[in-house]
């Protein structure tokens, strides 16, 4: 999943409401947590499976 589509998850949503993203790749796993905290959003929890996938769980901001 690219920041792109994370962001328009979370354009849609409200405050404080909580997003849980599967994430495929190295670039995804570094880039997305590092950009939603520059805009605002909590990283509340990620988690790497044994397949090589991550799980990333974000709290919509303020923005």
């Amino acid at each position: 999943m690219t920041f792109v589509r994370t962001r328009l998850a979370l354009d849609s949503m409200q405050p404080g409401e909580t997003l849980l993203l599967h994430m495929r790749g190295e670039e995804p796993r570094r880039n997305i947590p590092r950009t939603a905290a520059e805009q605002g959003h909590a990283v509340l929890g990620q988690q790497d499976a044994a397949d090589g996938t991550t799980w990333l769980l974000l709290r919509k901001g303020q923005r």
